[in-house]
């Protein structure tokens, strides 16, 4: 096998069919060694299918697997340097916090010496020596998926894999262990892969981001890469919140249905989309030098930290400080950045 330690994983040309249903759509991805990297999508767009691919727990129709070198497309699960968290956690009920994160090694029959090492450095690093032996039902759902992730990481995996690690926890809890999660990623240097449906999970934790859409990649690139430079209508609507508007292209911009704008970019196409985020769109006092609107309040969304402003013509969404006070009926003069303004391929 490769000794290589810089185990970049490859996935090649992978297609997935279920019956007459292609599932993977001739996948090509590389991740990095040592990167934090999301697949990111909706329900049914195939990320659960590839990691589970990736785990040895699904082979492809077609395509290729490798890491670092090596082809393990076929390698059966147990013999791939790859561990995987589920959504569930799968704790054994029966077993205390130690003896849960002790399996794995026990059944590769590591030696009793090595096992106790490295399960108290796993429980030392997740913060779970203290509840050692209580059982899974003594613990939190925070904890349960802290003894999840120290018994994949006691297995000094090349690659972790998370399936929606999250999606058991509520919004509280889950905006903390998204950041623990990130640290402790940091901290080890082990290559993470994750698949969630939600995008703040994604924008937190990640390097870089895959966006899936219908068995296909459609974007991948750092969080701010895929937030602030959308490729298509799918990825602007996908991350976050998205005024589209459409528009075709002028002389020194485009022109839409509630004026002409000038563009950073100029679009390759002759009628399009141009996108740009709520929070990216400025109120200013009088009317602005250039892509200025006079919009009228319809609506006013308090979102404690923001307030979310429905502005007409155009049905404009835009985010604001909870400090600026508007009232429905005002008039606004907004301006629409040109180098906020982002073309849409499609």
């Amino acid at each position: 096998m490769n000794t290589n330690k810089e185990k970049n994983l490859t996935i090649q040309n992978v297609v997935k069919t279920f019956g007459k249903v292609e599932v993977l759509k001739t996948v090509n991805q590389e991740v990095r060694a040592g990167e934090f990297f999301t697949l990111l999508g909706p329900s049914g767009c195939g990320k659960t299918t590839l990691l589970r691919i990736i785990a040895g727990l699904e082979l492809p129709t077609s395509g290729k697997v490798i890491l670092g070198g090596d082809d393990i497309t076929s390698l059966p699960a147990p013999k791939r340097q790859v561990n995987m968290v589920f959504q569930s956690y799968a704790l054994f009920p029966h077993m205390t916090i130690y003896e849960n994160v002790a399996f794995g090694l026990r059944s590769r029959k590591i030696a009793a010496g090595e096992i106790q090492r490295r399960v108290a450095y796993g429980l030392e690093m997740m913060g779970l020596d203290p509840m050692k032996d209580r059982m899974p039902d003594q613990l939190s759902g925070g904890q349960k998926q802290r003894v999840a992730l120290a018994r994949a990481l006691v297995n000094e995996p090349d690659i972790l894999l998370l399936d929606e690690p999250m999606s058991a926890l509520d919004a509280k809890l889950r905006a903390r262990v998204q950041e623990e999660l990130r640290q402790l990623q940091r901290k080890l240097g082990t290559t993470f892969i994750m698949v969630t449906h939600d995008q703040d999970e994604a924008l937190v934790c990640s390097d870089r981001i895959a966006v899936m859409n219908e068995g296909q990649i459609v974007q991948c690139g750092s969080p701010e890469e895929v937030y602030d430079y959308p490729r298509n209508k799918f990825v602007a609507e996908f991350l976050g919140a998205a005024n589209l508007l459409k528009a075709k292209r002028c002389e020194g911009g485009v022109s839409t249905d509630i004026g002409s704008f000038t563009l950073a970019k100029t679009p390759e196409w002759h009628e399009g989309l141009v996108a740009i985020r709520p929070e990216w769109i400025r109120i200013r006092e009088s009317q602005p030098e250039q892509n200025g609107l006079l919009a009228t309040i319809q609506d006013i969304v308090y979102r404690g930290t923001n307030f979310d402003l429905l502005l007409s013509p155009g049905a404009l969404r835009v985010r604001t400080n909870s400090f600026k006070h508007f009232k429905v009926g005002d008039q606004v003069w907004l301006e629409l950045p040109a180098k906020e303004l982002v073309v849409l391929g499609e």
